[in-house]
């Protein structure tokens, strides 16, 4: 296997070696999002930083294991923004404060247990050194229940399994209330959810189409299941399938669709307009996130979440665990913001 170099890290990100040592070494002088994208980069090309610096008898250098569940590359696209980078963003941040190493892992989103080969090499090579661990993106439940019974664990997802967990999240019912209030003040009634197909059942996806349900029924609107694509699990369907199931919703008078993801609603968008259907003239489209909007592309309606908060908050919270290994289990939801875009239309 190649042995990754700090300097092939600098070139590829055009920074300085200097720089990217700096990065590893928690350095006042750089600023979070510079190391956050020196640990992803390094993330990716699986570079491990051994730390180096000289250790007190009396001090232990504390160590959190960052593990994204997900394919390095379904995260290197650059068609959309990442939420993940912002989450890294304020990691890095709280890190650097305290001085904290982190050591970050992709993880295979396919395996199911800590026994398997993906679970196990990473342990053996790297968890020996982990005071706690922070979660980015669902994982499955029994790994979930098994990490955290070996370390100080927090989740930057609302997951629930057996046990309770500890979680920093954004409130999904709130960002979902904004947008249908929204849609409902400017006159629309009849209002669909869309989600796409993932590999794994996505926990903040089933949430968001939980709060739609709520918030529908709160307003006295009616729907039924037809208007939920996507999700419940026996009735998913392919990516183009799902525009067409879109796409017949608005022949039979949907005016306005709430999609589970900024991504999503971008895809949504070029799907129906294949299809011959115009955002927002024959229908409204929202997302839910706040990334940046790709070139040439619609304003989208959406909220925004504190991601960069999330990821402080979340390091703060496995930090103050490590004293306090076994106290109640708490779940912290964000407020998230409404960004009325060019997406949507008064009817």
């Amino acid at each position: 296997m190649k042995q990754i170099k700090q300097q092939e890290i600098a070139e590829r990100l055009n920074l300085s070696r200097a720089t990217v040592s700096r990065c590893f070494t928690n350095h006042k002088g750089i600023n979070p999002e510079t190391r956050a994208r020196v640990f992803e980069e390094a993330s990716q090309l699986g570079y491990h930083h051994l730390s180096s610096r000289v250790v007190k008898s009396d001090e232990k250098t504390t160590t959190l294991g960052v593990l994204i569940c997900n394919d390095v590359d379904d995260s290197e696209t650059t068609e959309y923004e990442s939420p993940w980078r912002n989450l890294l963003k304020g990691i890095s941040e709280y890190s650097q404060i305290k001085g904290i190493d982190l050591s970050i892992h992709f993880i295979d989103p396919t395996a199911k247990s800590i026994d398997s080969k993906s679970y196990r090499d990473l342990l053996n090579h790297h968890g020996k050194d982990w005071d706690g661990i922070l979660l980015l993106y669902p994982f499955p439940k029994d790994v979930l229940d098994a990490l955290s019974l070996k370390f100080p664990c927090v989740s930057l997802v609302e997951q629930r399994s057996k046990n309770h967990h500890n979680c920093v999240d954004v409130d999904h019912y709130q960002g979902i209330a904004l947008l249908v209030n929204h849609l409902f003040e400017l006159g629309h009634s009849r209002i669909s959810f869309y989600s796409k197909k993932y590999k794994l059942s996505q926990s903040w996806s089933l949430k968001r189409a939980g709060a739609y349900f709520a918030k529908m029924t709160q307003l006295g609107l009616d729907f039924d299941q037809d208007q939920m694509i996507n999700v419940h699990p026996d009735r998913m369907v392919p990516l183009e399938e799902s525009f067409d199931l879109a796409a017949e919703q608005v022949k039979n008078g949907i005016t306005a669709i709430v999609c589970a993801a900024d991504h999503q609603a971008y895809d949504l968008i070029n799907g129906l307009r294949e299809r011959g259907i115009k955002v927002p003239e024959d229908v409204s489209v929202t997302g839910f996130d706040g990334i940046e909007a790709p070139d040439d592309t619609l304003k989208l309606c959406t909220v925004k979440i504190p991601n960069q908060q999330i990821g402080y908050f979340a390091t703060e919270r496995v930090f103050e665990l490590l004293n306090k290994r076994y106290s109640p289990a708490s779940h912290t939801l964000l407020g998230c913001t409404l960004l009325e875009g060019n997406s949507v239309r008064k009817l």
